[in-house]
């Protein structure tokens, strides 16, 4: 990680704790941070839950201001419609049982916001997931599991290509969800205690 030292990086800031300690890792290691706010979904969940993104942007938003980074949101809202919950509902009519985290991964984190990020002038992106990347002699990227056993994301993350794993950082995946939390605490994070 220390070999982009000053590269821009921006990091989908969720308002959780996760991306959050994301975000200050790869401050405290001197990267150009940048944070955005991917609002994806902005509706109800049947008829008992609405999808709380506006607690989420606001929790991302104080993250962003403690830090001392910028922050923006970007309304992702129709991609994910159409890359995601489309796909969801069509495979469900067809009896079958879709994972919507690896097709938002896949489409939407890693790609549609790769993109833009790119676009925008970043390096890299950046998020708070647990894994790990780790680039062979012979140049290929390979996905690895977070240290975590608990919290390996790795699964989830297994539709990405080598050039978007080659883009992508995922600074807390050497640590533990109780060594994140503990570092969020330590150096005062807003969201802390803030729940997953």
């Amino acid at each position: 990680m220390l070999c982009m030292k000053g590269k821009a990086v921006i990091v989908g800031l969720s308002g959780g704790v996760d991306s959050a300690v994301a975000a200050y890792l790869l401050k405290k290691a001197g990267f150009d941070v940048r944070a955005v706010f991917m609002k994806n979904f902005s509706g109800r969940v049947g008829k008992l839950l609405d999808c709380p993104w506006k607690e989420d942007r606001r929790a991302a938003y104080e993250v962003a201001s403690f830090l001392d980074i910028p922050i923006e949101t970007w309304d992702l809202e129709k991609d994910y419609r159409a890359k995601v919950l489309d796909y969801l509902y069509k495979e469900y009519r067809l009896g079958r049982t879709p994972n919507p985290d690896i097709q938002c991964n896949s489409e939407i984190k890693f790609n549609v916001f790769l993109d833009l990020a790119l676009k925008r002038g970043a390096d890299k992106i950046a998020t708070g997931h647990y894994a790990q990347i780790k680039k062979s002699r012979d140049g290929l990227f390979h996905l690895l599991k977070g240290k975590d056993d608990n919290k390996d994301q790795s699964y989830f993350l297994s539709g990405i290509k080598q050039i978007q794993l080659a883009k992508s950082l995922f600074p807390i995946g050497h640590l533990t969800k109780p060594q994140v939390r503990a570092l969020a605490k330590r150096i005062k994070l807003p969201n802390h205690d803030r729940p997953d």
